[in-house]
């Protein structure tokens, strides 16, 4: 049994991953903001706080915990480059703290694949830098580079596959096509919950094609 700490859990992945965590066994603490505590699931232990504010829910953090940081700004674009250095970046700074703070056992970030990619770049940017703090801190670590979970209003990109197969029969696209793969929700969580059950060590990656193994 783990003791699991979440910001972020009242999202898409948040919500489905907390289930799941909790249907094994382990005991899961949620920071949610005032008016979103209904989203999280029942035996969820909530906890109500500011989480760009460490001080606000440090001492929440049960000891020796496995910290799952998942907050982001919902259905990235382009056209929201502010906001990822504003809201993404600065919770997880936040986060850090908290997690360093607190003497947590491991850190589980939930980025993005880092192949460069022309109108996600100000995200993945974003992810990077956040990677790079993670590592700062000397928490033991672990980075999930999804690109894009297929699941409940998120299946439009679905429409794009007959052009994934098309690119992937031309060997110079290959590589492009593999790292840009679209996993499902239900790939994503078990890929999560593999995480946080994991003895960490150091700093691992987690790309698609691990995800999808899971």
């Amino acid at each position: 049994m783990k003791q699991v700490f979440i910001v972020g859990g009242t999202g898409y992945m948040g919500t489905r991953l907390i289930s799941a965590l909790l249907k094994k066994g382990h005991m899961v603490t949620a920071l949610a903001r005032r008016g979103s505590e209904k989203k999280l699931p029942q035996g969820t232990r909530i906890i109500t706080a500011n989480p760009f504010d460490p001080g606000s829910f440090t001492s929440e953090i049960p000891a020796n915990a496995v910290f799952v940081q998942m907050l982001g700004v919902a259905h990235p674009s382009p056209k929201k480059a502010a906001q990822f250095t504003s809201i993404d970046l600065q919770s997880v700074k936040a986060s850090l703290t908290a997690a360093r703070d607190a003497s947590v056992a491991h850190f589980v970030y939930v980025s993005v694949a880092m192949e460069p990619s022309g109108m996600m770049h100000a995200y993945q940017e974003t992810r990077r830098t956040a990677e790079a703090c993670c590592l700062q801190t000397g928490i033991p670590s672990t980075f999930m580079r999804p690109w894009y979970v297929l699941g409940p209003g998120h299946y439009w990109p679905v429409l794009l596959l007959p052009l994934y197969c098309i690119a992937y029969l031309i060997p110079s696209l290959r590589k492009k096509v593999n790292a840009f793969g679209l996993i499902t929700i239900t790939q994503m969580i078990r890929s999560l919950v593999n995480a946080v059950e994991a003895e960490p060590v150091g700093c691992g990656v987690v790309e698609i094609g691990e995800i999808r193994d899971a």
